[in-house]
């Protein structure tokens, strides 16, 4: 372990730790404790009223970060048909249902169809198509938003500190386009951090071409 995320101590309702770990138990995907720990901390910094999430996986970082931030609201999709319902089932059980809306389907489709403007992004869903949704996320945040992309190091495969996997090759190829493009984006500031399997931070500094 590394000595920064031994000393890692998240303060979140146990209930919502309990069911993390039965999640992890039961193969489905949850941020890592280091992982969230930075996104809570960012968030009760950042105060952002609209979140939007990208992976809603069975709810449980959703519920996290409305814990934080009491006067947000939530908005979520998730392609899995039983994890949307777990986490439904979830959002109900922590009285937040009312500050959530919850969409199943697939994350391209839903975010082209969406409008609004977000104060805070996280991007949590297939790796392999961040770059595919970054044009709609820019159209969807509002200026000075903050962009969480998380696992975007994936084991150590796309910094190049592991070897990668031949039939994982095509996903850190997209990861590292993903990358590419939102740091050399002027519309972005943007961070690459190694924390958990990595978190790319950035702000939105609004259409740099129309503030010409």
């Amino acid at each position: 372990m590394k000595y920064t995320a031994s000393l890692v101590k998240l303060h979140i309702d146990e209930r919502i730790q309990v069911r993390r770990e039965d999640a992890l138990k039961r193969g489905i995907p949850v941020a890592d404790d280091e992982t969230l720990n930075f996104l809570l901390v960012l968030l009760q910094a950042i105060q952002p009223k609209r979140i939007l999430e990208v992976g809603t996986a069975v709810g449980l970082s959703g519920t996290a970060m409305l814990s934080v931030c009491p006067n947000a609201r939530l908005t979520t999709m998730e392609l899995e048909e039983e994890r949307y319902l777990e986490a439904k089932q979830n959002f109900a059980d922590f009285g937040i249902s009312e500050r959530v809306n919850a969409y199943l389907g697939d994350a391209g489709e839903i975010l082209a169809m969406m409008d609004g403007e977000y104060d805070f992004v996280f991007l949590d869903g297939p790796k392999a198509q961040y770059e595919k949704y970054l044009f709609d996320l820019k159209r969807l945040m509002k200026k000075g938003a903050t962009l969480f992309a998380d696992d975007v190091l994936l084991y150590g495969w796309v910094s190049g500190e592991e070897p990668t996997p031949q039939k994982r090759q095509s996903i850190v190829d997209k990861i590292r386009s993903y990358l590419h493009t939102i740091t050399e984006d002027k519309d972005f500031s943007t961070s690459v951090i190694n924390i958990g399997d990595g978190v790319a931070l950035s702000i939105y500094h609004g259409n740099t071409k129309e503030e010409r």
